[in-house]
């Protein structure tokens, strides 16, 4: 049976004081008043990952790196490999995030080596994919965000299928203020589910956590999880909230 997730995606925010303040107050919250069916996970810059593992209730509260190398080491300054964040007790790495995609080119087949690599050294990929507007406009959404499933998690072992999250993020709701409609999330996540069914069987599909990421916060997070396809989030400014977290957690 899928698991329910709700992962707080930090990106660029918070110094290292900042970060271990926030883990805290998150774990304080998820312990006291988290719904203990849902996975709640953090995804923390680099520089902050061993002290949250080390201020964190772990059987609570997972944590997450936000990247990877696509090299597992050598002379690739400023990367940091799947091994060194498996190393500072993590358990989860995001990849495939519309802004790496975007803003730093990272391609299938880059992509493809950090999966590999991720699922080496022990870590659950929360694997994101996503249309622009101009995909959305053109009504293509469909076959565009099927592509980067065909090209990257498609070509995976079922076994290694199997250890995935995936987060549809459409890029324009991503920072803007839009939000996709709950219904809009829900026709994407079941689309992907079929996808899911078709390429590995059904009992796959049916276990395969599927989280929505765009804009989600503690006004929207309960009609989006309301829906059948929609097993949690991927969050972004609302995970620097302690008090909106945990609203999202226990949104179900």
């Amino acid at each position: 049976m899928r698991k329910k997730v709700v992962a707080g995606n930090w990106k660029c925010n918070t110094t290292f004081q900042e970060g271990i303040e926030l883990a805290k107050a998150v774990n304080s919250l998820v312990v006291e008043k988290g719904a203990e069916d849902v996975t709640v996970i953090v995804g923390t810059p680099f520089t902050h990952l061993a002290k949250v593992v080390e201020s964190v209730d772990t059987a609570r509260v997972g944590v997450a790196a936000q990247n990877c190398a696509a090299e597992p080491k050598g002379a690739f300054t400023g990367e940091v490999s799947a091994a060194m964040v498996k190393s500072t007790g993590a358990q989860y790495v995001i990849l495939g995030h519309s802004e790496r995609r975007e803003y730093y080119g990272e391609t299938s087949e880059i992509l493809n080596k950090k999966l590999k690599l991720a699922l080496e050294n022990g870590l659950t990929p929360i694997y994101c994919c996503g249309e622009a507007l101009p995909v959305r406009e053109a009504n293509t959404q469909n076959a565009f965000v099927g592509q980067q499933l065909e090209e990257t998690i498609f070509r995976l072992p079922e076994a290694d299928f199997r250890k995935l999250i995936i987060a549809y993020e459409p890029i324009w709701a991503i920072g803007t203020g839009k939000t996709a409609t709950a219904e809009q999330a829900q026709e994407m996540l079941a689309y992907i589910r079929e996808l899911i069914r078709a390429k590995y069987g059904d009992a796959v599909a049916q276990d395969t956590s599927l989280l929505y990421g765009g804009s989600a916060n503690a006004k929207n997070a309960a009609e989006l999880f309301a829906k059948p396809d929609i097993d949690g989030g991927l969050i972004g400014g609302a995970s620097l909230k302690p008090d909106d977290f945990i609203v999202i957690v226990n949104a179900y």
